[in-house]
């Protein structure tokens, strides 16, 4: 009886741009996918060799490159960029590689002399007590700002966390209420994982937030906590989360937050004014004044490395004096 041969059909080399794209499209959020994708997608073409035009052409294999190759190209593209914009694009490629290796697909890495760097000192600038109280006590600012200001002041929290609240998400009783944090994971693998579905994190907030929370919700139950003064327009969709089932209004976004911040302080035109990120740099650097540890300040702040919080630790002149005085000869009599 003769023997039946089956040949078996060869497995196309997984190219580049392909394994460039099966991992986009494994990314849900939209803002994640097209940051990433401008990192990924021109690491990609610096390694293809496609020119800035853009011109189209074979894209080569992905077990062909060297982890030497993909160090170039980062260099090539980002070497010479802010050190955030590095870490980003770099840390954002590398997720990639890792992803292909997981895949079982023979992939390079992002070498070590591609390093992380380290993020320099921020110049965020820190605004005084007395400049935050004085700017939320006034009579022509709206209470949803001031109850925002407020509480990114009391619960160093990020803005966006904070805009993403829900009145029902509040514990008004204990000061306090589950955000979702940057870099928050799924408690689910299912792709496009709602608010609820991943691990939150509290936030706290004092007395200031607690006397203007009541007022600025009033007899609302559910909704969006800061909303904007108009409907969401014709054509324009929003989840069910992001609208106030009461009064139909959408929920404020992080552009309109700032915008009204910026109109409130500006001194020399629009854009001169705060930024929100002041207000939690504000409130981390005034603990660390009053004697917080770095445990505290963490736990506060939710980084994940002292490294990362060290950057939003500055000191004021006169908190360094005060310490200072503490070796002076006359120290012991205090």
């Amino acid at each position: 009886m003769a023997a039946t041969v089956t040949r078996l059909r060869a497995t196309p080399a997984r190219t580049l741009r392909s394994a460039a794209e099966a991992y986009l499209d494994t990314i849900a959020s939209p803002n994640t996918r097209r940051s990433y994708g401008i990192a990924i997608v021109k690491t990609v073409d610096q390694l293809d060799g496609r020119g800035p035009n853009g011109a189209t052409g074979a894209s080569r294999a992905l077990d062909s490159v060297g982890d030497d190759e993909v160090g170039a190209a980062l260099e090539s593209l980002w070497g010479s960029a802010a050190v955030n914009t590095w870490n980003a694009r770099r840390a954002a490629v590398a997720k990639w590689l890792s992803w292909c290796a997981e895949q079982g697909w023979t992939a390079p890495r992002v070498p070590a002399s591609a390093g992380r760097s380290t993020p320099p000192d921020s110049d965020t600038p820190v605004r005084s007590r007395t400049a935050i109280d004085r700017l939320i006590g006034r009579r022509d600012v709206h209470l949803r700002e001031k109850t925002l200001w407020r509480m990114l002041y009391e619960t160093c929290a990020r803005t966006e966390e904070l805009l993403q609240l829900n009145i029902e998400d509040l514990d008004l009783a204990g000061r306090c209420a589950p955000v979702k944090s940057k870099g928050a994971k799924p408690r689910t693998r299912r792709r496009g994982a709602a608010h609820h579905e991943h691990v939150l994190e509290n936030v706290y907030w004092d007395a200031g937030t607690a006397r203007l929370l009541p007022r600025l919700i009033r007899d609302r139950t559910r909704g969006p906590v800061f909303v904007g003064h108009r409907r969401p327009g014709p054509g324009k969709y929003l989840a069910d989360r992001d609208v106030c089932p009461d009064t139909g209004l959408a929920r404020l976004s992080y552009d309109q937050a700032l915008d009204l911040l910026d109109a409130a302080t500006a001194v020399d035109g629009p854009g001169t004014g705060w930024d929100l990120h002041e207000l939690r740099h504000s409130g981390l650097t005034h603990l660390g004044e009053s004697g917080a540890s770095l445990l505290e300040l963490m736990a506060k702040s939710r980084h994940r490395k002292a490294e990362n919080l060290r950057r939003y630790f500055k000191p004021s002149p006169k908190a360094m004096r005060e310490l200072t005085a503490l070796l002076g000869p006359d120290a012991n009599r205090r």
